[in-house]
C-alpha cells in the first residue's frame, strides 16, 4: 500500500534541506548555499514554511510559503503582498501524476490553518495546474521573455 507523508521541514533537518536545494539547482540553477541559507532562515513567525512530501519514504516534493520571492525584486510594487506559495517542485519522474498539486493544497491547508485569508504565487508554467485548485488570476506580466501570471487564492 502506498503511504504519503508531509514533514515539516526544520532549520535543522540538514539532510532535507540538501536534498531539497539539489533538486532547485538542478531544476532552476538556484545554488545549493542560497536555498540552505532561505530555508534555514523561514519565520514561523511570519507564516513562513517549506514542507516535504514523501511516498512510501522516499522525497518526491516539495514547496512552501514565503514572504519574499525573486519576482519582488524585479517588481517591488508586488510587496504589497505577502504568503507566497514557492518553489513547489516534484521529480522529474513522479510529475503528472497529481502529486503537484497534491503538495499545493497540503500548504494551502497548512496556510488556512495559521490564520492565512489570502495567498499568492506567480508561474509561467503551471497555470492550468494552479486554476484546477481554485486560484484567480490578478494579473499578467511579461519578464525576460515570459509570460508570467500572478495568481492569489482565497482561503
Amino acid at each position: 500500500m502506498t503511504h504519503f507523508n508531509y514533514q515539516l521541514v526544520k532549520p535543522d533537518d540538514d539532510d532535507i534541506i540538501t536534498v531539497i536545494a539539489n533538486w532547485y539547482l538542478n531544476e532552476w540553477n538556484i545554488p545549493v548555499a542560497a536555498t540552505v541559507e532561505k530555508i534555514k532562515k523561514l519565520s514561523a513567525d511570519k507564516h513562513e514554511f517549506q514542507f516535504l512530501m514523501t511516498l512510501d519514504h522516499q522525497p518526491i516534493a516539495t514547496g512552501g510559503l514565503y514572504n519574499h520571492v525573486g519576482l519582488l525584486d524585479k517588481e517591488p510594487r508586488l510587496n504589497v503582498y505577502e504568503n507566497w506559495l514557492a518553489l513547489v517542485y516534484t521529480l522529474p519522474g513522479m510529475r503528472g501524476k497529481g502529486f503537484g498539486a497534491f503538495i499545493c493544497n497540503h500548504i494551502q491547508d497548512h496556510a488556512k490553518t495559521l490564520g492565512l485569508k489570502d495567498i499568492y504565487l506567480f508561474t509561467h508554467t503551471a497555470e492550468n495546474l494552479y486554476k484546477r485548485l481554485g486560484w484567480q488570476q490578478l494579473e499578467r506580466l511579461a519578464l525576460g521573455g515570459k509570460d508570467i501570471v500572478v495568481m492569489r487564492k482565497q482561503l
